[in-house]
């Protein structure tokens, strides 16, 4: 696989030519590097300025603590206030009018239920009203007598590019109050929280939603610009009472494993450009394995452009005393469920969505329509694109067939005697059993692979000219059975780790 996309990525390559100009100067054995993709380019470049900011920021922020290691709140926001001025310049004016209007539709309406309607209301429009003026102009809304404003954007001038993260904040603030409001407190319930999932859970004290206590959550620096995501309720309990999770050992660990995976970077963008191949579709004359690594690799490298980011801001909000989700808890290549899948990648935001989209809609009970509605806001919320569209129909339309065979071939109950033949031909201790489960599995692995390439790597024609090399040709299906063979092989050791975290009782084994 390496070897295939290793001469892919060679300068003696017939299409080398066609991608070449994307490329840059690299650093490691004089090698060109492979920067073509505009959303890790833009953290990578920013690491040599981020890095800095981070040491000033935590020496700052750990100066006002006293023994207990309790953080001064007011001290958090001012520095966080501090950050965001050299972050986005005069922007910052743009996201304190956006975040204070949200915050006076959830605090005068209450516990009503127009808050949770007119919250989604102002947030949805403010998500395409940021994309359609392009994060607004101080010339173009006030004339020229504030064009000096926008001279001065900060080191992030694009700042409604990452206000999506903001916007999930502002609404978990409005409906953990809209909750607060209308539930019964419980005589334990603001005692000291015993797990990660009662700081979730339960509501604290109506006086702790006031407007303080929200821009610290809004303006957290450490999680402001692409998270992970954290609920106000949890936030607002860790400065009450810190995480017991944090320990100096697991920071520095953490710390040691994010290096580790910079370094893999840096290895993969330097020797495999198949970044480039894909937005210069250079494939012409590539027989199918070599188009399909090409897809592959993509796919791998948006898993590490993704956890790196959030890793490197995980880190400096766990250095800084604040817990939050990991967001990637398994490797993109070990994962054969499509539900389980979305458990593990972009875990908090998926934690989000159930916890403000999913269970208010129903939850369960109407999942099949539910899903529909989830990706598509996913879909929307990572960018108003056609092709972002198309990937959220497209994972909700792979889902089905997975949902659907749980339903049926579910062991938990049934009371239909066709369904109890079902199970009895399908479930349980049938020597095919596995088997079965093994290629539904090899199933679900390339549909989510054709949707994520559509969305994020090749789009709707490298993807199409990828099928019609497979389908079309005696050698294409050759090779799509011979990948299917290594993908069973896979699936059978997947199955067997997530067997051995079941032994050892690691909830992680579920997802």
């Amino acid at each position: 696989m390496f070897k295939v996309t290793f001469n892919l990525s060679k300068s003696t390559h017939p299409n080398y030519e066609k991608y070449a100009h994307l490329l840059e100067e690299g650093w490691l054995f004089g090698r060109k590097v492979d920067n073509s993709d505009a959303q890790y380019a833009q953290f990578r470049d920013h690491i040599p300025k981020l890095v800095p900011l981070v040491i000033a920021y935590l020496i700052a922020s750990h100066f006002k603590r006293g023994n207990n290691n309790k953080r001064s709140q007011k001290y958090s926001l001012a520095l966080s206030l501090a950050t965001i001025v050299l972050l986005h310049g005069t922007n910052v004016l743009k996201m304190l009018v956006i975040t204070g209007t949200s915050f006076l539709i959830g605090r005068t309406l209450g516990g009503s239920r127009l808050n949770p309607i007119f919250t989604w209301i102002f947030n949805l429009a403010i998500l395409f009203s940021n994309e359609y003026y392009d994060g607004y102009r101080y010339a173009s809304l006030f004339g020229p007598s504030l064009e000096w404003m926008d001279h001065y954007p900060g080191v992030i001038s694009r700042w409604h590019i990452l206000f999506n993260f903001t916007m999930l904040r502002l609404i978990s603030f409005n409906v953990d109050y809209y909750w607060a409001c209308n539930e019964k407190i419980k005589e334990d319930q603001h005692n000291v929280p015993v797990s990660d999932r009662e700081r979730i859970q339960f509501s604290c004290p109506l006086q702790d939603y006031n407007y303080e206590n929200f821009l610290t959550y809004v303006l957290y620096t450490p999680l402001l610009l692409c998270g992970p995501i954290i609920t106000f309720n949890d936030f607002i309990s860790q400065f009450h009472w810190p995480s017991p999770n944090i320990t100096k050992r697991y920071v520095i660990h953490y710390a040691l494993r994010l290096v580790v995976v910079i370094l893999i970077m840096e290895m993969t963008l330097h020797y495999l450009y198949v970044v480039s191949i894909s937005k210069a579709k250079a494939w012409e004359g590539d027989s199918p394995l070599e188009i399909s690594m090409v897809g592959y690799f993509n796919l791998v490298i948006i898993w590490m452009k993704l956890l790196i980011p959030w890793r490197f801001f995980r880190l400096w909000s766990l250095a800084d005393g604040i817990w939050v989700e990991e967001n990637m808890v398994r490797c993109m290549s070990n994962n054969f469920s499509a539900q389980r899948f979305w458990k593990s990648w972009h875990r908090s935001f998926n934690r989000w969505m159930i916890r403000y989209i999913y269970v208010p809609l129903g939850g369960t009970k109407y999942m099949g329509y539910n899903v529909w509605l989830v990706f598509t806001f996913v879909a929307l919320w990572h960018d108003i694109e056609l092709k972002l569209l198309a990937w959220g129909w497209l994972i909700c339309l792979f889902l089905l067939p997975e949902l659907i065979a749980t339903r049926l071939f579910s062991e938990a109950k049934t009371c239909l005697f066709f369904f109890f033949f079902l199970q009895q031909i399908f479930i349980g201790d049938k020597p095919y059993y596995r088997i079965v489960c093994g290629l539904g599995a090899v199933a679900n692995i390339l549909m989510m692979m054709i949707a994520n390439l559509v969305g994020f790597a090749v789009g709707l024609d490298g993807v199409k000219e990828m099928l019609i090399k497979i389908f079309a040709t005696t050698h294409g299906l050759s090779f799509l059975l011979s990948v299917t063979i290594c993908l069973f092989i896979a699936v059978q050791i997947m199955f067997e780790i997530r067997e051995t975290e079941k032994r050892r009782g690691d909830p992680k084994w579920k997802m």
